[in-house]
């Protein structure tokens, strides 16, 4: 308030506003620097991979998406009604670029977010097992509003993976909402999970209320195709 003010004073324009026109503008600008600034720790604790924004997604022939539909996410009234993201397709297409497009825009509305590395996050889920921290990092993820889990089937998962992966879910169901990006189809999911009932477990608390992407086309880290 007192740099907003220091510009008034310095604004011809602002000495000629009523006092109550300029005590509004000194509390709006209060209001937008303290956003602003939880924004900011959002953004920071979210620890996404890609610094990505939707506006820069792109959005052409042969890609699989449609501006309507990434419109509409953008909104982000899915996370209000505690639904799922699962986007597919090859190695390079810009998966990773649109989930964490999709998380930024989370972060600049309100919502806590968290990213994962699917491989990194069932990798430090076997270390805290050990060393006592594995009920806080579940604790963590649980209380997010968006988890966003990337790279997901790269290695078929392990009889301790599958158990961590129901566990997350299974604590966010119906509560909280998640971004799943994977190179294989989703009718695949099933097998990269591997044990049957797990499986089933699973796909079942995700699928049936996501929003389903299929990303398609060449890919985008040629240096001609910029951002996602």
């Amino acid at each position: 308030m007192a740099r907003a003010l220091e510009t008034q004073l310095e604004l011809k324009e602002a000495r000629e506003l009523s006092f109550e026109e300029r005590l509004g503008m000194l509390l709006d600008s209060e209001v937008l620097d303290r956003e602003n600034k939880r924004t900011s720790l959002r953004l920071k604790n979210a620890q996404l991979r890609l610094s990505a924004c939707i506006e820069d997604i792109k959005i052409k022939p042969g890609r699989g998406l449609e501006r309507a539909v990434i419109t509409a996410l953008a909104t982000c009234d899915w996370i209000r009604d505690k639904r799922n993201i699962l986007i597919t397709g090859p190695t390079g297409a810009g998966k990773t670029y649109l989930a964490c497009a999709l998380a930024n825009s989370a972060c600049r509305q309100g919502y806590t977010v968290v990213y994962y590395r699917a491989p990194s996050l069932f990798d430090d889920l076997i270390v805290a097992k050990a060393d006592g921290r594995y009920k806080r990092i579940l604790a963590s993820i649980e209380s997010k509003k968006l988890l966003v889990l990337d790279d997901f089937g790269l290695e078929k998962l392990a009889s301790e993976n599958r158990r961590d992966m129901f566990e997350i879910i299974e604590r966010r169901y119906d509560s909280s909402s998640t971004i799943i990006s994977s190179q294989f189809p989703l009718e695949h999911w099933h097998d990269v999970i591997g044990d049957p009932t797990l499986a089933d477990a699973i796909l079942d608390r995700i699928v049936h209320n996501s929003h389903k992407l299929k990303v398609k086309g060449e890919t985008m880290r040629d240096p001609k195709n910029q951002n996602g």
